[in-house]
């Protein structure tokens, strides 16, 4: 994953009020596996910013993927 990637969270961080299902954006690497995720809603307000590990999102794809072997 990388830089203005779209992710979901795969799983809930109520403490942060966010719950599996929610989209957000990656907007800073900060280790291979570790990204600073940006979570705005439809009016473009961020309504969370969370460092969150590779195990805690799933990325999201808007076209085919190429077919792996």
């Amino acid at each position: 994953m990388k830089i203005l990637d779209v992710v979901a969270l795969n799983t809930d961080l109520p403490e942060q009020n966010l719950y599996k299902g929610q989209v957000g954006t990656i907007v800073e690497v900060y280790e291979p596996n570790v990204f600073e995720v940006e979570f705005v809603d439809l009016e473009g307000k961020t309504y969370g910013v969370e460092t969150l590990n590779i195990t805690q999102l799933i990325q999201l794809h808007y076209q085919p993927l190429p077919q792996t072997i």
